[in-house]
């Protein structure tokens, strides 16, 4: 069995009105095709379809505020509740405090620990890694999971080779990083890209910060194509994805774009989107951020199966 996991960062479930959730304005043909033509909202935070099974999460994780980037990614991936441990959120990039339990207890790290492969697709350019090596960057918690766990970050000459997926998707924003510009590829053609990469390892993570992003900006325009983008990848990996031995989950850290009429976060749960063998199993041990690691772990480690 393998498992993907696409990270799509700022993204709650929140009330179906077309005038502040871009998904209500969006074309998404891919995501309602999951959900028998819903799509998540307040009246459909839980649904079971032949294709798909989607749950709300809990973002707060018992911590009064608004949930942050930082703390709610370190809690997706290591298990570990972050705002609890530090007292409250924080972002967008985690705390001194945060970094040795990120180190120890890291997703990829668990994985290498058991034998199992892991490959984070997105690339970086040169720019990147220029600031990074000069001390000018902090480390989001997925780059920094990687770097404790020797887990390598792709370049431009593995995106060149389609051996890697641009966090924009489609290769346009590239040349604005300080990399010299790339053919561009449709969405569709790099969710196929990310499928192929994929079905190479145990664990794949995809991460699509874009949502958060346009989020902020509260750009109606630019949220629905930035949501109408991913949904095109989606639909191109899901064209080639093995149903009968993989799994493919879509979550995120906490609620922004659906309610474009504040700038802020929101404290709206999360939805988990699971699609694949299995996936009734998987998401019906996900409540909370916190839950997702562990539950990754015992589907490819086989403890599920011993344990049963």
């Amino acid at each position: 069995m393998r498992i993907l996991l696409l990270f799509v960062d700022g993204v709650g479930i929140g009330k179906p009105l077309p005038d502040v959730n871009p998904f209500f304005r969006a074309n998404v043909p891919c995501l309602r095709s999951l959900l028998d033509g819903e799509l998540p909202s307040t009246r459909l935070k839980r649904c079971t379809t032949t294709k798909a099974s989607l749950v709300p999460v809990n973002a707060t994780l018992g911590i009064p505020g608004l949930p942050q980037s930082g703390t709610g990614q370190t809690a997706i991936f290591t298990g570990v509740n972050a705002p609890r441990m530090i007292g409250r959120h924080f972002g967008p990039h985690p705390t001194t405090t945060l970094r040795p339990v990120i180190e120890a207890k890291n997703i990829f790290r668990q994985l290498k620990e058991r034998g199992l492969s892991a490959c984070f697709v997105n690339a970086f350019p040169k720019q990147f890694f220029d600031y990074v090596e000069a001390g000018n960057r902090r480390l989001s918690v997925t780059t920094l999971s990687c770097q404790f766990a020797g887990v390598p970050l792709l370049r431009t000459d593995l995106l060149r080779l389609n051996r890697a997926v641009s966090a924009d998707i489609t290769r346009a924003q590239w040349p604005e990083k300080g990399d010299p510009p790339l053919p561009t590829v449709t969405p569709e053609e790099a969710g196929r890209h990310c499928w192929d990469l994929a079905r190479k390892h145990d664990f794949t993570l995809f991460e699509y910060w874009l949502t958060d992003y346009v989020g902020h900006s509260r750009d109606m325009a630019k949220a629905v194509e930035v949501l109408e983008r991913f949904d095109g990848f989606m639909g191109g990996l899901l064209e080639e994805f093995d149903h009968t031995g993989s799994l493919m989950i879509l979550v995120s850290d906490h609620g922004n774009l659906e309610d474009l009429s504040t700038k802020s976060h929101t404290r709206n749960q999360v939805p988990c989107i699971a699609v694949g063998e299995r996936r009734n199993e998987f998401v019906a041990r996900i409540k909370n951020l916190t839950h997702i690691t562990p539950t990754i772990l015992r589907f490819l480690d086989g403890s599920w199966e011993k344990k049963s």
